[in-house]
């Protein structure tokens, strides 16, 4: 039963079709004489009718019940052969049973149906009064084979069909899981960049603005350096979200390339806003892949700001050091640190994002000689 109810409403309707079908034929062309069976015949009558109807109904439950509709067929077969009706039409429905069987993965249940054809016919064969044309068991047997063979390849032939079928399925839950994966990426990679961008900015501008805001009756003279180191910043601000949304507009994206070649001119920014910072180089200066060198500019910058908005530092020193196979950068001032829960801290979970994003470490804490040291350790070469 539970087998019946695996089956679709339209296999159903061809099932009982072909039900119909079949009767009607078997019976038509019992009557009109269209085959022989090889053995000594009588008249069809009534008897003989309804074992062919029977049968032929039974293909209804081909495949929603292939263990009744096997037995009937195959039993109706041979009583209808040992009664000595004519034809061969009563062998229809149990070849399409066997064959059905086998289709569905009944292998045992096909083989099975086969074997009880044959030996009952063979039994009726055995008990004939008079010699059955040569031949005609081995005839029988060979289509036997055949449909076993049939049903076995159709059913093969299903199963690589539900395969692809589900290989394709899954890879294109593949595809739309990779399509979100890659959204989340670019939006965090959005967000990155901005938060970086905006936040030194900003931090620029509010120093210089509270400088220009206390020096402006005073020292006008200073004041008027400080805006115009606000103007600077804002239009390097602009400049760096035109090249982010170029990168989104899938144009210009070689101005969005933020690396250590910048580095001077975030430096300098940093000096105008009133920090002192000293610039050392160790090692001999080489390539970096795109996302090291990327990375090691925002970890700079994000570090400047948060020594600028936070520290209280009265100098700060960043050393890039190329080693063999690893850049080192560090950012080192003589301020307060970073108190728990601030928004300094919240920086360096994206200064650490960047850094293990392009294949490297970051550490950030105390520094040996008090102050605050971010130390970022990233490839240079691709991994």
């Amino acid at each position: 039963m539970a087998y019946g109810l695996r089956v679709k409403v339209s296999d159903r309707r061809a099932d009982v079709l072909l039900a119909v079908g079949t009767a009607v034929f078997a019976v038509g062309a019992t009557y009109g004489r269209l085959s022989a069976s090889g053995m000594p015949e009588r008249p069809l009558d009534g008897s003989g009718v309804v074992l062919l109807v029977v049968s032929a109904l039974f293909l209804a439950a081909r495949r929603a019940a292939p263990a009744v509709a096997g037995p009937v067929t195959a039993g109706s077969a041979v009583l209808y052969y040992a009664a000595g009706y004519p034809g061969i039409f009563a062998l229809g429905p149990v070849m399409v049973t066997i064959y059905t069987a086998a289709a569905l993965g009944r292998r045992r249940l096909a083989v099975t149906l086969a074997v009880a054809l044959a030996g009952g016919l063979s039994v009726v064969v055995a008990l004939s009064p008079a010699d059955p044309e040569p031949g005609g068991l081995s005839l029988l047997s060979g289509w036997l084979v055949a449909m076993v063979v049939a049903g076995e390849s159709v059913r093969g032939r299903r199963a690589y069909l539900r395969e692809v079928e589900r290989r394709a399925a899954e890879a294109e839950r593949t595809r739309e899981e990779a399509a979100l994966r890659r959204a989340g990426e670019e939006r965090l990679w959005i967000a990155q960049e901005l938060h970086d961008t905006l936040t030194h900015a900003i931090s620029v501008i509010n120093v210089q603005a509270a400088v220009a805001t206390h020096l402006l009756d005073r020292r006008p003279e200073q004041a008027r350096a400080a805006l115009a180191a606000i103007k600077d910043s804002g239009h390097e601000a602009m400049r760096e979200l035109r090249a982010t949304l170029g990168v989104l507009r899938q144009a210009d994206a070689g101005e969005a390339e933020a690396g250590l070649a910048r580095l001077p001119r975030l430096v300098a920014r940093a000096e105008a806003a009133g920090l002192p910072v000293r610039m050392a180089v160790v090692g001999e200066p080489g390539p970096l892949p795109p996302a090291a060198d990327r990375a090691a500019y925002r970890i700079a910058q994000e570090a400047l700001t948060n020594v600028m908005r936070h520290a209280g530092a009265g100098a700060v020193t960043v050393t890039t050091e190329y080693r063999p196979r690893t850049l080192v950068l560090r950012v080192a001032d003589d301020g307060r640190g970073a108190a728990p829960g601030s928004e300094r801290g919240m920086g360096l979970i994206g200064m650490r994002e960047r850094a293990v994003s392009a294949g490297g470490t970051l550490l950030a804490g105390p520094g040996p000689a008090g102050g605050f040291e971010v130390r970022a350790e990233l490839p240079r070469a691709e991994s």
